[in-house]
Parts: structure tokens; sequence; C-alpha cells
């Protein structure tokens, strides 16, 4: 029988004698941001992706909620290693998911359960009601991960901040220039970017004691997340008002700390986990995404060697994995979480001194970003199906 590996599009470089199947995509109205040394794109070869924007320098723009321009720079200017590159969510998973062979993603195939098998290997319950028998499992499936809650792993904890994202429809093109547009508050604060000729995507996060419950209406989500910033500068409110109800999208932000000896390591019998299944951190450095495609090329090439091996080979490169990425996840899951709780002060007193001093004088973009500068080695290139 061939080995099945449950895996979503970001972890698809990887095949090896078997079948990999994908059970779950999510293709949301949201964007990624990169933020990238040079010639560090995870080497993905996205050449033939057209999924980029063009290459128009961008200009970050910090300004107070009144409007008050805080400061303003040209990411080249102040960091001539650093770029930006905003890529729509759903164009990434789909351009992933495009160089796959056919019939490789079974979409609406939600994983009930996961066990042992006794001959080795592990045994996937679908919710469909089908089966799969896997040497290797690769989790990649979510914040909420089935798969990481199997393993023992703790359930990600609210960090007192909620986030409202959304995605500007232009039919006929937007106004907005190349610029990456950040608008703090007390307690609030809110951001756009164009994402394409026609797209721009924005967000506003704001302190909340609670999650608060659910709301399933569009409109009402649409709506909450305009009264938030009713009073704010303009530009920011036509975005939100050029935006459909149904890709306007609530979250409460959440993390995990993997501390060590606490936490179980990301990879046990043959099962391993990816991105936000391990380690979903806030989206304060942009990093999420990021670190699974991190993952991802790691993961391969951990993994390209020990299958042609015993499973005693397979389970040495999963540990070896899971060693060489955390030391780069725990501090970025802790820093994340500090620079929002920085971000979302609400005493006014310190918001002045935020507006007035810090970041008008003090905050520097090169060591702020000098995570980013990560390499991965280079894989081999997919043959075309």
């Amino acid at each position: 029988m061939p080995s099945a590996s449950p895996t979503n599009s970001v972890a698809s470089s990887f095949r090896s004698k078997g079948t990999v199947r994908t059970l779950k995509m999510r293709i949301l109205g949201a964007t990624l941001i990169f933020f990238r040394g040079k010639g560090a794109m995870l080497n993905l070869d996205v050449s033939y992706l057209n999924l980029l924007m063009a290459s128009a320098p961008y200009r970050l723009v910090m300004r107070a909620d009144d409007g008050r321009e805080l400061r303003s720079f040209l990411f080249k200017d102040e960091d001539p290693g650093q770029e930006v590159r905003a890529v729509e969510r759903r164009v990434l998973l789909e351009t992933l998911a495009s160089r796959l062979p056919q019939n490789t993603i079974n979409f609406s195939s939600r994983l009930k359960s996961i066990r042992k098998h006794d001959s080795g290997g592990s045994l996937l319950e679908l919710e469909d009601g089908g089966c799969l028998r896997a040497k290797i499992v690769i989790g990649c499936d979510g914040v909420r991960s089935p798969i990481a809650k199997w393993m023992g792993f703790s359930e990600p904890r609210y960090v007192g901040h909620c986030a409202f994202r959304g995605l500007g429809v232009y039919p006929g093109g937007h106004p907005h220039k190349s610029k990456v547009n950040y608008i703090y508050g007390r307690g609030i604060r809110a951001g756009f970017v164009p994402i394409s000729p026609t797209k721009v995507y924005w967000f506003i996060c704001f302190n909340s004691a609670s999650p608060g419950p659910k709301i399933t209406d569009a409109s009402l989500l649409k709506q909450e997340a305009f009264n938030l910033v009713r009073s704010w500068p303009a530009e920011l409110l036509d975005v939100i008002q050029n935006t459909p109800d149904d890709v306007v999208i609530k979250t409460p932000l959440v993390d995990r700390w993997l501390w060590p000896g606490l936490t179980p390591s990301a990879s046990t019998n043959g099962v391993v986990v990816v991105g936000d299944a391990w380690h979903p951190m806030t989206p304060n450095l942009g990093q999420g995404a990021c670190c699974a495609l991190e993952d991802s090329v790691v993961l391969v090439k951990k993994l390209a060697g020990a299958m042609q091996g015993g499973q005693d080979l397979v389970d040495a490169a999963l540990r070896d994995y899971s060693q060489e990425r955390w030391a780069r996840i725990f501090p970025l899951c802790a820093r994340s979480n500090l620079v929002g709780s920085l971000l979302q002060w609400d005493n006014p007193l310190v918001c002045a001194f935020r507006n007035n001093i810090m970041v008008p004088k003090l905050v520097r973009l090169g060591p702020f970003l000098e995570h980013t500068k990560f390499e991965c080695e280079v894989l081999e290139p997919m043959t075309s199906r």
C-alpha cells in the first residue's frame, strides 16, 4: 500500500515513492506580507507564478489615528537589504497547489481521528468515512490542529487582542500607492497595503478581554470593524467600505510558546507538525506564514535523503527538523507577542510617548527586521506534470 501523508500546499514539495494527500486547504480573503532580505524568498522558484506585485519601491507610512503623519520612509533607504512583497493568500495557495500532480489534493476531507497502526505507521480516519494508512504524517492543519492535539500540544493561548481582516476590491483600479500604511490609536491599530492593481488588504487589531461571541452575519462583522475606526483617516475607511461582506473575518489572536522540556517535540513516531499546527504566533512581525514556508523547506531537505532508508533514518530526520526549527521559532513567537503588547498600549501618556518620541525618533527598521534575513537551502526544481 503506498504511503500517504496529509499535508497542505505549503509542504507540497515533498514526494518520494508514495502518495501525498492534502486533506484540507483553506483559502481566506487575506494576504501575506513578506519581509525578506535580497534573494531570500525561500527559493520557491516563483518566476512562473505571476503572483508578486510589480517591483515598485514600497514606502512605510506611520500615522496617528487623527491622520497626523508620525514617520515615513522607503524600505530600501532605511535598510537596503529589505524588500516588501504583498501576496494574496488565495493566489499563493492556488499557485503552490497548481504545481502538484493532478488528483493529489482531496478537498473537503477533514481529519476525524489519528491513531497508530498495528503494523506500523499511522491510520487516519476522515470525516467522510475514508481511511488512510500513512508512513509519515505531516500535520499542516492550522491553529486548531487535531494532529497537534493528538501529539499532546496544549491549546493556543489567547493574547488579549482580536483582529478584523479584509480585502478591499476595486474592479476599476484602486487609488492607493505602493505604501504599507500603519495607523496607531489607544488600544487599537490598523493598517492597509495594496496587493494588486485592484485589491487592498487591511486589518484592525484591538484589545478585548475575551474573544467575544462568534458572529456569523458577514455584514455585521464589517459594520463592527468600521465602527471601531469610524473617525480615522478616510483612506482606511474607503478600503473597508469597498470590501465585500463575505471576505471580512474576525479572529482572536493566539500563540503557543514552545518551552523546552515542557512542550512535546514537533515529531513522534512518524508524525510531524508544521506551521501554525506547531507554533501559532501573533501576526505582529508578519512572520507566521513565512515561518510555515521555512518549516516546509527545511523538512523537505531533511526527509529527502532519509526516505531511501528505514524508519530509523526518517525518525532521525524528523528530530533534526524539530531541533533546528525550534531555535528559530521560539524567540520569534516570544518577540511577536512582546511587540504586540507594546503596540496595543492604551494608556494616554504612553501613547503620547509612542507617537511623539518612540516612532518618530527611536525606532529603526534594520534592527527591528533583522529576524527576516533567513536563508533556506535551495530545493531541487520539480518536474512539470
